[in-house]
């Protein structure tokens, strides 16, 4: 119930940014897309989180229900900016993530680069670094 409120509440966040005054900076715009991918990762909601990835990136890697299913076995307690920067047009964000597995309890930090790129056609950004790899080899 808990995460179907959530999802209702991000599908609303985004409705209402591609709703925002065409005049809106794309640096607003960015502030506001990272907040809500970041605040999809905080809560869990990785469904949520998948739409804001790419369309290509989402088609050229699909996830399978197994995929999400590894996603419900971890709580995410932190989710940290610590640096960005601007490559070839694109923006790069560090982000330290911390994850506890909720069969062991056990916490760990996960370092992870998202990559956002400008959709002029659709006048969004786009997630094309692909969802956070939280086992990073486990």
């Amino acid at each position: 119930m808990f995460k179907l409120a959530l999802r209702c509440v991000l599908i609303a966040c985004l409705a209402m940014l591609a709703g925002c005054p065409k005049s809106a900076s794309k640096g607003t715009a960015l502030d506001e897309i990272q907040y809500t991918w970041s605040a999809a990762i905080r809560w869990g909601d990785f469904e949520g989180a998948w739409g804001l990835v790419d369309p290509k990136v989402r088609e050229a890697h699909p996830m399978t229900d197994l995929d999400f299913s590894r996603f419900k076995q971890v709580q995410i307690s932190t989710y940290r900016d610590t640096g960005s920067s601007i490559v070839g047009g694109d923006v790069v964000r560090d982000i330290e993530i911390g994850v506890i597995n909720r069969n062991t309890l056990a916490e760990r930090s996960v370092r992870y680069r998202e990559r956002w790129r400008y959709d002029e056609a659709a006048k969004t950004w786009w997630l094309t670094s692909g969802m956070p790899d939280l086992w990073q080899g486990e």
